[in-house]
């Protein structure tokens, strides 16, 4: 039975998670989810998309089976809205996001309610630790949880407990939802980005908390990764233009890394010509060096002991992947503006903006 109404909301846990063709790992994350021991009641509302692969289905199977599953329309399938309907179908105080694509480990939700009553903070995050179980996915993992895959924010491994500019999934209080207006419904990938900006403008603290660890499920394939970054590489250049330098720097190292390719490739194929010879021409070759220095630390990346030979192959394609498709989606981004760029990886040739 579908819930799209408005509560009022008592004290307890809310679990809000967006769903979209998961069949294969939806059980895994509500089972996460409903073994968190938390004070009071607790619920999980599920906002359901349009799925295709039998994922409705199977989360109305699931909800019949316990009552504290409930579930929600999202029939456009945006992450936002999407979130934005379970929450306000959520009954309780605190607001609990969880992706389909993630298991959230034992005792998550008892340390997050603990930390938010420590520090008084509106918003906790922890670290998002991906696993694979493919080579390519192993891969793709090993990138997730490295600084030099995604550039180090605090989520993909920080060590220190404190304020932060963002927080992966998040805990949040309602109050402080309601007050600054829930997501934004124009933001299809960084929302939570943009709602962590609202609420520090509002006053508010966003906490990260590195002993809440969630495991996350990266892309099966080398198209369906390319795809998500290209499209979250879109959006965070949308997120530029709407907000300026309060991006951090490293949103901007992806580009930077593309328009050196560019620019080399114009360079070599001058010099292939003859157009630019001599004393410019060696001038002209400092473009490589960026270029070769990068080439190495992927290689040195590659080569880290304790993986097999096919994941140290994959991970030579899944770095550059991440970050030049990530760095083309920002460029265009940036220029004309995300418009309705969605993430296009989960159901293979059709649009879903769902992570």
């Amino acid at each position: 039975m579908l819930d799209n109404e408005t509560t009022t909301p008592s004290p307890g846990v809310t679990f809000v998670m967006p769903v979209l063709n998961e069949r294969d790992y939806l059980q895994h994350a509500v089972e996460s989810v409903l073994s968190q021991q938390v004070d009071g009641d607790a619920e999980l509302v599920l906002a359901l998309g349009p799925s295709t692969d039998g994922t409705t289905e199977l989360a109305q199977k699931l909800a019949e089976a316990d009552d504290r599953i409930r579930l929600v329309d999202n029939p456009a399938a945006d992450i936002p809205v999407g979130l934005n309907a379970a929450i306000r179908a959520g009954r309780h105080d605190t607001i609990v996001r969880v992706d389909a694509h993630s298991e959230l480990s034992p005792g998550y939700a008892a340390r997050a309610l603990e930390t938010l009553a420590r520090t008084g903070a509106a918003n906790v995050g922890g670290v998002m630790h991906a696993e694979g179980r493919t080579p390519f996915q192993k891969a793709a993992a090993w990138a997730y949880n490295s600084p030099i895959g995604l550039g180090g924010g605090a989520y993909h491994g920080g060590a220190r407990e404190g304020e932060a500019e963002s927080a992966y999934l998040g805990v949040m209080r309602r109050s402080v939802l309601d007050e600054v207006g829930l997501f934004d419904e124009t933001v299809r990938r960084g929302e939570d980005w943009e709602l962590n900006l609202r609420i520090r403008q509002a006053g508010h603290l966003v906490w990260f908390d590195p002993a809440l660890s969630v495991t996350y499920w990266p892309r099966e394939s080398w198209l369906r990764l390319a795809r998500q970054f290209r499209a979250t590489g879109a959006w965070r250049g949308e997120l530029v233009r709407r907000y300026g330098r309060r991006n951090g720097l490293r949103f901007f190292a992806p580009p930077a890394l593309l328009a050196n390719l560019v620019v080399a490739a114009l360079i070599g194929l001058l010099q292939l010509t003859g157009v630019l010879s001599g004393i410019p021409s060696l001038i002209a070759c400092l473009v490589y060096l960026p270029l070769a220095a990068y080439a190495v630390l992927v290689i040195v990346m590659a080569l880290t002991p304790g993986r097999g030979f096919r994941e140290r192959l994959w991970t030579l394609a899944v770095l550059p992947t991440m970050h030049l498709a990530w760095g083309w989606g920002f460029l265009g981004g940036v220029l004309r503006g995300a418009r309705g760029t969605v993430d296009a990886s989960r159901l293979g040739t059709r649009n879903t903006p769902l992570p």
